[in-house]
């Protein structure tokens, strides 16, 4: 077979697995050994029902666990592991399998993933004992894989940005960065005397308990469900920073403060009640009460701005912590999952009054905190980064 031959056949078969086989697909391909396989495990998620000429496939996973445990098993046998977090998540919403997540089978055969994290988050509540601890180990494993990946460049960028924003050049003796000073200043060095003038010094400034105060807000509603799982890692992270005062808290309707949860990322997301509807008025005003020096706070506000409570009243709101001095920066959503739907509105009027707007994945939301912490422009940021953020005007 030549090389076109072969190359022709191979892009006949990828046609005849997307389209499925049936009269009209055209490609008139059989399929054999692992491809067959492929395509059962491809028809039991995405055909609707039995195929034309067919009397023994149909889509479907059956009603058991068992059934879908076997699935989820061949999945990750013939598909990469990005294929399959988005196989799963079709599943659960094509398919309704929610209910098959409370059998302890059916979660050991699942590839855990954030997806899967907020899912069972939300079901805490209908989760029996038998299947509660397999639930919670789950959900610990990715707790555990996000940290790993996330916790050291938030740290690292954190801390580097809190010493450049707190040097001075006017230090007093005892807050001298003596390794700067000297470094800055070794075109003064004299021979004759073999020392170093230190024309200039570089110091570190009065310290203090916390250099900056940050309040994460995040939206719980259903369609925040990934971005409340990368919130709560990122909030255990921040807490851990000496030099940075971290609260969480959390909010549908009414507002709850997990600030005290911070040290167990898992406890944490047990505690979010995912779901629900949104009032952010309500949230913000809470904000407000633990904001102690408006300079030295930033408040990241995570939703998708669909408002239910007073719009007006929430704009307002936001006007005057603007106004104060805080850094508000307004997250549409913190996930891997690109461009979400969010209230374009709300988002227009919010980056009319000075506060940005816009998506952020979670690699890269060290780097917008280390942003943040240095006072830069948080939209020449996101623009040089690439990111779409909201124009202000209605």
């Amino acid at each position: 077979m030549s090389n076109n031959e072969s190359l022709g056949s191979e892009r006949q078969r990828r046609w005849r697995l997307i389209l499925g086989g049936r009269e009209a697909d055209g490609t008139a391909f059989e399929l054999n050994g692992s491809d067959q396989a492929i395509d059962n495990a491809l028809a039991a998620l995405y055909d609707a029902g039995p195929r034309e000429g067919s009397s023994d496939r149909r889509g479907g996973l059956g009603s058991s666990a068992p059934a879908v445990a076997r699935w989820l098993g061949d999945i990750r046998k013939y598909f990469p592991s990005s294929v399959v977090r988005v196989m799963q998540q079709d599943a659960m919403e094509r398919l309704n399998l929610k209910q098959l997540l409370l059998e302890r089978e059916m979660l050991e055969a699942l590839q855990p993933d954030v997806h899967l994290v907020a899912t069972l988050v939300a079901l805490k509540s209908a989760i029996p004992a038998k299947t509660r601890e397999t639930a919670r180990l789950v959900v610990q494993r990715v707790v555990e894989e996000l940290e790993r990946r996330l916790a050291n460049p938030l740290r690292q960028a954190v801390a580097g940005s809190l010493n450049r924003s707190s040097r001075n050049r006017r230090p007093r003796h005892n807050e001298i960065d003596w390794h700067r000073t000297i470094r800055i200043n070794l075109r003064h060095y004299q021979p004759r005397y073999r020392t170093i003038i230190p024309e200039k010094r570089v110091g570190w400034g009065r310290r203090r308990s916390a250099l900056r105060d940050v309040i994460l807000c995040v939206d719980q509603s259903g369609s925040m469900a990934a971005s409340v799982v990368y919130s709560g890692i990122f909030g255990a992270v921040l807490a851990s920073v000496p030099a940075v005062r971290t609260r969480l808290v959390v909010f549908d309707t009414s507002v709850v403060d997990l600030t005290e949860e911070l040290d167990d990322p898992l406890e944490l997301l047990f505690s979010t009640q995912l779901g629900g509807g949104t009032d952010i008025n309500r949230a913000l005003a809470y904000c407000r009460t633990l904001v102690q020096s408006p300079q030295q706070t930033i408040l990241v506000l995570i939703s998708d701005l669909y408002e239910g409570g007073d719009r007006n009243e929430m704009l307002k709101r936001a006007a005057f912590l603007a106004a104060s001095g805080i850094q508000f920066i307004a997250l549409l959503a913190l996930d891997d999952d690109g461009a979400p739907g969010f209230d374009h509105e709300i988002a227009s009027a919010l980056a009319a009054l000075g506060i940005p707007a816009f998506a952020c994945t979670p690699d890269l939301f060290p780097d917008l905190m280390a942003a943040a912490i240095n006072r830069e422009d948080i939209a020449q940021w996101a623009a040089a980064r690439g990111i779409v953020t909201t124009r202000g005007g209605r």
